[in-house]
């Protein structure tokens, strides 16, 4: 049997956008003007319908992606977590905007902050707290951690700068060649927008009108930089120049929402690709080894979480609207924080992968597929698969 990446842990969430069952099941948005700004592009419509259930669902996957990466805040703190540790407090609205406007058949690719993404494309909160802590029961099986995380349809989680973005048209490019209805979201930060290799993905993605969605992940710093220090051109939006874009309020849930099913459709209606940027913001730092006050104020900080919070924005929302109350917000906070703290335990108790060599070199090849011996870097290190060792042998 092949052995996969990892089975599907929540399935429920992975489900195609469709209807609603009725039309009090529906409600009616309208977004701020200052919402979207368009190159070359007519932007997406400020009012629009969606279902009340997928605007509680919204809140909810935020929710647990918070808390999930407070959890690993403290985690890493605890030194239960070790190495790189990317965390996306503040950012929650990306991951949960898009997965909420596409369909299981789209993929989506991004850099190491990945834990969110991994989630909302299925892993459990325990098998990527599992990774980061290196656990068997990890989404990676222990061996990837916090830069190395894979779901189906999520391609990671990838460590180089800026290296997903190519790996991101030739899943766009798949695609295509498969006729399939779908687009892939390829997300990068703005620290990435440099790298040479995102001009030529651009460049290829346009040539052969790839159904690729370029999504720039705009938090204003990368690592310590900020955006206007390293960038000529910072509305990042614009830098595809042949290829059309939209600015997105990424700090707003139903703005993402909007920009992410207009994005998708814009790609299967053969339009070729599309850079969108979301304007964002971390509340930590770069990485846990960051403390991310040395670049920017503590005012600067809390003026976003006090004005720009997207779960507290989708939460005034919800109270507007008559979709929740004030209990039933609180009901969902502590039935989130109690899930996490499930989940934590149970990645805590489980064991790390087993001290055995073989592990190593079970993911070369689809199990009955391998080769005799796999050389090494130097003679010893040849893998015989059949007898699980070290050959020894000196060519």
């Amino acid at each position: 049997m092949i052995r996969s990446i990892r089975p599907l842990a929540n399935a429920s969430r992975m489900s195609t956008r469709g209807l609603a069952s009725s039309s009090s099941d529906l409600v009616s948005i309208t977004l701020p003007e200052s919402s979207f700004e368009g190159y070359n592009l007519e932007i997406p419509e400020l009012t629009f319908e969606t279902e009340k259930e997928t605007l509680l669902k919204m809140y909810k996957d935020m929710i647990i992606i918070r808390r999930m990466e407070m959890a690993s805040d403290a985690l890493y703190k605890a030194k239960k977590i070790r190495g790189f540790c990317h965390l996306s407090v503040g950012q929650e609205a990306i991951a949960v905007g898009i997965e909420n406007a596409i369909t299981p058949e789209d993929t989506v690719i991004t850099s190491y902050r990945c834990h969110g993404f991994a989630f909302m494309r299925g892993a459990s909160v325990k098998e990527v707290l599992g990774e980061l802590m290196g656990k068997r029961s990890g989404v990676s099986y222990g061996k990837g951690g916090s830069m190395h995380m894979f779901a189906p349809g999520f391609y990671g989680g990838n460590g180089i700068v800026g290296a997903q973005v190519p790996l991101g048209a030739g899943l766009a490019f798949s695609h295509k060649y498969k006729g399939q209805k779908a687009a892939c979201f390829t997300l990068y930060g703005d620290g990435a927008s440099n790298q040479g290799q995102v001009f030529e993905a651009y460049n290829m993605a346009k040539l052969w009108n790839l159904p690729a969605i370029f999504a720039c992940e705009n938090n204003k710093y990368g690592m310590g930089t900020s955006a206007a220090r390293s960038s000529a051109l910072t509305e990042y939006y614009k830098r595809g120049q042949y290829i059309p874009g939209l600015k997105v309020n990424g700090m707003d849930i139903l703005a993402t929402y909007q920009a992410s099913k207009f994005a998708k459709d814009w790609c299967a209606q053969g339009n070729g690709p599309l850079v969108l940027e979301y304007e964002t913001y971390r509340y930590g730092g770069h990485s846990m080894s960051d403390p991310g006050t040395t670049y920017r104020t503590r005012e600067e900080v809390q003026h976003m979480r006090s004005r720009n919070d997207p779960i507290a924005g989708l939460k005034v929302l919800l109270l507007e609207k008559n979709i929740a109350t004030e209990e039933e917000i609180k009901s969902y906070d502590k039935e989130a924080r109690k899930y996490v703290d499930e989940q934590v335990a149970a990645a805590e108790a489980d064991s790390p992968p087993e001290a055995k060599m073989d592990i190593l070199f079970e993911d070369v090849y689809v199990p009955g597929s391998e080769i005799p011996v796999l050389r090494g870097r130097i003679s010893d290190d040849s893998w015989d698969f059949k007898n699980k060792t070290f050959l020894n042998k000196v060519y």
